[in-house]
């Protein structure tokens, strides 16, 4: 029997871009505690869990962990209500395709998303039918670079990590999923994601057949 192949799809940056909303609401939650942040910051919180998010943007400044669990509830609190007007036309270019496009070669497909919003955004963008599992922030306990999320989402499929693909586009994502030991997408510059197998641009130019033939791995 044919061993069983899978790609896992980070959400944010791969599917859609919800960085400016992430971006929004933690400079509105900054601003309210007097703590020093801006866009060049928020690039440092790209694939990173909103606890540790939060404790970058902290720094040295000490607090007591219920005050850091509020501090997070009030984050995604903005953030959750900059999503409502969120819908299906807010997918990326090429998403939507190349999720069809996976299942059409009978591979199954996931989400690895550090996000424990991953459910709801996949409701607005329409795409929660589209996937055979969904591993989140609420799945596991070590966020990457730890490649535990994508061990995770890999074995609700009942597939063997070095059947997966991981379409990434964080740099600590890249490095989980190598830690896992998947082959790696990297959307996004080379600085950025240039250690994972495979680098393109954008989601639009991904092409499976060119990632499913390299028999380097």
């Amino acid at each position: 029997m044919e061993e069983k192949r899978a790609v896992i799809f980070d959400l944010d940056g791969v599917l859609t871009d919800t960085a400016d909303f992430h971006y929004l609401a933690w400079q509105a939650l900054a601003d309210d505690e007097g703590l020093p942040f801006d866009r060049a910051a928020n690039e440092h919180l790209r694939g990173v869990s909103r606890r540790d998010s939060l404790l970058l943007i902290l720094g040295d400044r000490q607090v007591e962990e219920d005050v850091l669990n509020e501090m997070m509830d009030r984050k995604n609190k903005l953030y959750l209500e900059s999503l409502e007007h969120m819908g299906p036309e807010d997918a990326l270019p090429g998403a939507r395709e190349l999720v069809e496009d996976a299942r059409r070669r009978g591979l199954l497909v996931a989400i690895g998303s550090s996000s424990k919003n991953a459910r709801f955004v996949l409701d607005k963008l329409g795409l929660s039918d589209a996937f055979d599992a969904v591993a989140d922030g609420t799945s596991i306990d070590r966020a990457k670079p730890a490649p535990d999320l994508f061990l995770k989402a890999a074995e609700m499929l009942g597939v063997e990590p070095s059947s997966c693909i991981v379409v990434e586009d964080a740099a600590s994502g890249v490095d989980a999923a190598l830690a896992a030991g998947m082959t790696v997408v990297g959307v996004g510059p080379h600085d950025r994601v240039g250690h994972a197998h495979h680098r393109v641009d954008t989601t639009a130019d991904i092409d499976l057949s060119v990632v499913l033939a390299d028999g380097s791995r």
